[in-house]
């Protein structure tokens, strides 16, 4: 029997649909998506077992996931998010965007976890980053505020680190956070909207200091041989940063997602995440940590606000912290 053209077609388009791979989208933050980060290599490996396209989607800075997700709403093209911490997790939640991710796992935290609606991937604690010829290295956030230092920080309505500095000083200082802010302004050269810049000018020279990680220096003595870059260890502790992924409820591709989601807790995932994110990974891989990590400073005193807190405490930090650069 002879099948009209038409019909030939449709049964090859149909046929073509059918073939195409399954699309997840994972929103994230500009540097992991970026060809330093760990997407390029998290695609390629998830990529090889999964039988789908993983889409990276870089939107800006860590804090700018939330605003977007509470633009686009159920409307968002997005499966993950990935790149959210603990001082946003409450109000990713209190969105109702979120599905639990079923995934359970030992994790390699300086704290105990236990959140239904988002997993872990990796941590580190914020310090201030500086040249190790630079002399007094202050150590303490009221001493960086009593020095004639000046630093380059991020802004926190964009950008974790930016927002991990107010729940720092907030967490340290408590009701005295505002003084130290007031103390603290006139060694700020600049806020960026978010890391990357912030990081980028310090390189160049515009600051003596900068807002980043204690693990930082990592980069520069693994990638670059280069040793001259120090985490100063601060009297107070330091803010630990826990950066989470999570599964949109409006998902078309709720079980891939859940896959996802456990492979980012394998070594696949977790082996990449000190030498690209550099940051700690969320569950040891089997090979440990690469040499360069023993060179690190361990903070005494790990501090970190519950998510509830961090939520109740967020804009009331923001405004402490605009009234005193505004002056």
């Amino acid at each position: 029997m002879k099948v009209p053209m038409l019909a030939v077609g449709f049964m090859l388009t149909a046929s073509a649909v059918a073939a195409e791979p399954p699309v997840l989208t994972v929103l994230t933050y500009d540097s992991f998506a970026s060809e330093w980060g760990p997407g390029p290599a998290v695609e390629k490996a998830f990529e090889s077992v999964c039988g789908c396209d993983l889409r990276l989607i870089g939107a800006g800075d860590g804090a700018a996931l939330l605003a977007r997700m509470k633009l686009e709403g159920a409307r968002s093209d997005a499966d993950v998010v990935l790149g959210l911490d603990t001082n946003l997790t409450a109000a990713a939640a209190a969105t109702g965007l979120f599905a639990p991710h079923g995934v359970t796992a030992d994790l390699d935290l300086p704290v105990a976890w236990s959140d239904p609606l988002f997993l872990p991937f990796d941590w580190g604690w914020f310090a201030f980053v500086h040249r190790t010829d630079m002399t007094e290295v202050p150590g303490s956030l009221a001493g960086l505020a009593a020095s004639d230092k000046k630093i380059v920080i991020q802004d926190p309505r964009s950008s974790t680190p930016g927002l991990g500095l107010l729940m720092w000083v907030k967490a340290a200082h408590g009701d005295r956070a505002p003084a130290i802010w007031e103390a603290l302004a006139d060694n700020i050269v600049t806020v960026t909207p978010g890391w990357s810049e912030a990081y980028g000018l310090f390189l160049e020279g515009e600051a003596d200091m900068v807002l980043s990680y204690t693990t930082s220096p990592a980069y520069h003595l693994i990638a670059e041989g280069d040793a001259g870059k120090a985490a100063a260890p601060f009297a107070e502790g330091h803010y630990l940063q826990i950066e989470v992924a999570g599964k949109l409820a409006a998902s078309d591709q709720p079980d891939l997602a859940d896959r996802f989601l456990a492979f980012l807790l394998g070594d696949e995932v977790q082996a990449v995440i000190p030498t690209t994110n550099w940051m700690y990974p969320a569950k040891l891989p089997q090979a440990g940590l690469p040499e360069g990590f023993k060179t690190l400073i361990q903070p005494e005193t790990s501090l970190l606000l519950p998510a509830d807190q961090a939520e109740s405490l967020r804009q009331g930090a923001i405004d402490e912290w605009q009234a005193a650069l505004s002056r």
